[in-house]
């Protein structure tokens, strides 16, 4: 994408001459609250974190229901206009990147109608309901020719780069075993009420499809495939109070679910996720054992990484990296050494990679998670479900 297709836009004068920024992309974000604000903030913050960034995203539209609350929310984080119709974002000329940020069962309909009228798409995670579903996705954006990402943030914090480097650069050697659990407990109340990630139409699935596929993307991010899966599923609480305090839902989705598999490269692997575990707030833990050293990484501590290095079949004991030097992943931008970035600064990354890809012509891939990325985590969920149902071990195809 050239100076043709978006414009340029000079941001401020330096000696008398205008000081050019990077082309100018315009944003349509379908959704306004909490990823809705999460994209938002990098939006805004990456033209003077990134200088020069690679391009200048405008906040041309965003988009949700009702009215009156993406009208304040235009309002507040400074959107040209507002829309209560995702179709508006789609047609509008002034929109070139489509960012789905909506409930699951927003995702599919809205990504293929932005794919085929020309426009980059990215959408939060997971990219679909189901495989089925993904697959139309991602054959759509394919067809279409556009740059197309899935909101997998994580693989842009910074200490997991910095692992995904060592591993790479064979500092673990061979790999034995990937374990990873993502914990919360925001649905631990039996008088929580219903809300549309306790709905199987609307979500998916639980757990598993808003925690475990982060987990599960990270493993194919930084270890591999898995080529099997043995699971089960359980729906703790069958029944929730309306919000409206009138009458329940059912709920029809897991609550939590474990799942051993075998990764491609021959190595153990675990998953875990729940939202029935008291005290644990946004705890996303993996720890990755090989031949020559183990990594272990929580996101409550997120510019940590623990190294433990392995010299004779023996642990020499874990030590704690502060990833926080002017040398690390995505430091350069930010501030002094053991000044330490926060979770919202992953989505800032990630959006400065896709605009990067965009107006740069550069791929998304290995290190963005493509809508090719997000099929094969709906693969794997969908085994997983197939697996808890079945009580069978299950091969994962693509």
């Amino acid at each position: 994408m050239g100076e043709k297709d978006v414009g340029f836009v000079g941001l401020g004068k330096t000696s008398g001459e205008t000081k050019v920024a990077g082309p100018e992309i315009g944003v349509g974000v379908l959704g306004y609250a909490f990823m809705g604000k999460a994209h938002t903030n990098a939006y805004k913050k990456i033209p003077y974190i990134f200088w020069p960034p690679p391009a200048v995203p405008r906040l041309a539209a965003i988009c949700g229901i009702p009215e009156a609350a993406v009208v304040e929310a235009a309002g507040r984080y400074g959107y040209e206009r507002s829309t209560t119709d995702w179709h508006d974002l789609v047609s509008d000329d002034g929109v070139q990147l489509f960012d789905n940020v909506g409930p699951n069962s927003l995702h599919a309909e809205p990504c293929i109608a932005a794919a085929k009228a020309g426009k980059h798409v990215l959408c939060e995670k997971p990219l679909a309901r189901s495989a089925v579903e993904a697959k139309r996705m991602w054959d759509a954006v394919k067809e279409a020719g556009v740059k197309h990402m899935c909101g997998f943030n994580y693989r842009f914090v910074a200490a997991i780069r910095l692992a995904k480097e060592m591993i790479e650069a064979g500092e673990l050697g061979e790999i034995y075993h990937f374990r990873a659990s993502y914990l919360q407990e925001w649905i631990m109340d039996p008088e929580f009420p219903w809300v549309w990630r306790l709905d199987k139409e609307t979500a998916g699935s639980g757990a598993l499809g808003d925690l475990g596929a982060h987990i599960i993307d990270l493993s194919r991010f930084l270890v591999g495939d898995p080529t099997s899966v043995s699971a089960i599923a359980t729906t703790f609480i069958k029944e929730r109070p309306d919000a409206s305090g009138k009458g329940t839902h059912p709920v029809d989705v897991d609550d939590a679910f474990e799942a051993v598999v075998r990764l491609e490269n021959g190595a153990a692997g675990t998953y875990e996720a729940s939202r029935f575990c008291g005290g644990r707030k946004n705890s996303m833990t993996f720890e990755i054992n090989g031949a020559k050293a183990s990594i272990a990484f929580d996101l409550e501590r997120l510019n940590e990484l623990r190294i433990c290095k392995v010299a004779n079949g023996r642990g020499e004991g874990f030590r704690t990296l502060s990833v926080t030097e002017s040398d690390h992943p995505f430091y350069e931008v930010w501030w002094p050494h053991g000044h330490v970035i926060g979770w919202e600064h992953a989505h800032i990354h990630e959006i400065h990679h896709m605009l990067d890809a965009i107006a740069n012509d550069k791929e998304i891939a290995p290190y963005g998670a493509t809508f090719e990325d997000g099929y094969k985590c709906a693969v794997i969920c969908d085994a997983i479900l197939e697996s808890a149902e079945s009580g069978s071990r299950v091969a994962i195809r693509y």
